[in-house]
C-alpha cells in the first residue's frame, strides 16, 4: 500500500515537520511506498543543507529523519510553482526529490494512498 504525507511548513514550524517526518519514515520502514508532497515553504526542505535541526528536547533530528526516509526508499515530490516562486536552485535537490505538482501526485497515487497532511 501507499502513503501519501502532505506537507506545507518548513523550519518555521520545525515540530510539524518532525511530526510529518515520523509519518513518513514509519510508513517507509514499514515497507509502504511513500511519497511526501511538499508545498509552500515546506519545498526548501527537499534542498541540500536545509532540513537541519532538533524541533524539541527528545525529538529525533530532522537530519537523521531525512536520512532514514531515504534509505527506506521515501519521495520527495517538490511544488515547481512553489519552488521556483524562491527562485530556488533545482540542481541543489537532495537525491529523492523531484520536482512535480498535483498532476505527477495523482499519478504516483494511482488507485489509492492514505493520506496525512501537515
Amino acid at each position: 500500500s501507499r502513503a501519501a504525507i502532505s506537507l506545507t511548513t518548513g523550519l518555521e514550524d520545525s515540530e510539524r515537520v518532525t511530526v510529518a517526518l515520523l509519518v513518513a519514515v514509519g510508513a517507509a520502514e514499514a515497507g509502504r511506498d511513500t511519497l511526501m508532497f511538499l508545498t509552500k515553504e515546506a519545498v526548501r526542505l527537499a534542498t541540500n543543507g536545509v532540513a537541519v535541526g532538533v524541533a524539541c528536547d527528545g525529538c529525533p533530528s530532522i537530519v537523521d529523519l531525512m536520512a532514514r526516509l531515504q534509505a527506506a526508499g521515501g519521495e520527495l515530490l517538490v511544488c515547481p510553482i512553489c519552488f521556483n516562486s524562491k527562485h530556488l536552485d533545482q540542481a541543489a535537490l537532495v537525491a529523492n526529490a523531484r520536482l512535480g505538482g498535483t498532476v505527477q501526485l495523482w499519478e504516483w497515487i494511482g488507485d489509492g494512498a492514505t493520506t496525512f497532511s501537515y
